[in-house]
C-alpha cells in the first residue's frame, strides 16, 4: 500500500494545542477522546491516527459516550449551518415527507428509550436504510445499544479524521 500525501495531518501535527483540540472536537465531542489523541501527537500516518482514535473510543465510559453523542443532531435534522452534519445525513435530504415524519417519530421513541439521539454512521446511507436500522435497534437492551453506538461513533470519527488528514485547509489558530 503506497502512502499518499497527508497535508492536513502534517498541519494537525504542528497546530498549537488549543487549535488541535478544537479540530478534534469537530471530529468528536468527547473531551476524553480528544485528550487521548492530543497526547499522542505527532502521528506519522493516518493509520496511526485511526488506531489511536479506535483505542480512545474503546476506553470511553458511559459519560464520555454521552458527551460524544451530544455533538450529533438527530437523523433527519442536521444542525442548521453545519456542513458536516448536512453532508453526513445527505441520505435524508431527498426523503419523502412520510419518511421524515416516520423518522421523527422513531427518533423520539428511541430517545425516550435510551436517553440519547439515535446514532448511526449515516454517510452513504439512504433514509430508508437509516429508518430500518433504527427500527432494528430500538429493541436492543441498553448495553448492546451502547456498544453499537460506540462502533458507529468510531466509523464517524474515521470518516471525519480522514477529512482532517487529507484536506489542505487552513485551521484558524489563536495568535495570543
Amino acid at each position: 500500500m503506497t502512502s499518499r500525501p497527508m497535508p492536513g495531518l502534517s498541519r494537525f501535527n504542528t497546530l498549537q494545542e488549543n487549535a488541535a483540540s478544537a479540530a478534534l472536537h469537530e471530529v468528536c465531542a468527547s473531551s476524553a477522546w480528544g485528550s487521548k489523541l492530543l497526547a499522542q501527537r505527532p502521528f506519522k500516518t493516518a493509520e496511526e491516527l485511526f488506531a489511536a482514535s479506535d483505542a480512545a473510543m474503546a476506553e470511553l465510559g458511559a459519560e464520555d459516550l454521552a458527551e460524544a453523542m451530544a455533538g450529533h443532531p438527530p437523523i433527519g435534522r442536521p444542525k442548521p449551518g453545519d456542513p458536516t452534519s448536512s453532508r453526513e445525513q445527505r441520505g435524508m435530504a431527498g426523503a419523502s415527507e412520510e419518511l421524515k415524519a416516520e423518522m421523527l417519530e422513531l427518533n423520539l421513541a428511541y430517545q425516550e428509550r435510551f436517553g440519547h439521539v439515535f446514532l448511526i454512521c449515516a454517510t452513504g446511507a439512504t433514509g430508508e436504510q437509516m429508518r430500518d436500522a433504527m427500527k432494528a435497534r430500538i429493541g436492543n437492551d441498553t448495553r448492546t445499544e451502547r456498544e453499537i453506538v460506540r462502533t458507529e461513533l468510531g466509523k464517524i470519527n474515521r470518516i471525519r479524521l480522514t477529512r482532517l488528514a487529507e484536506e489542505d485547509v487552513e485551521v484558524e489558530e489563536d495568535k495570543d
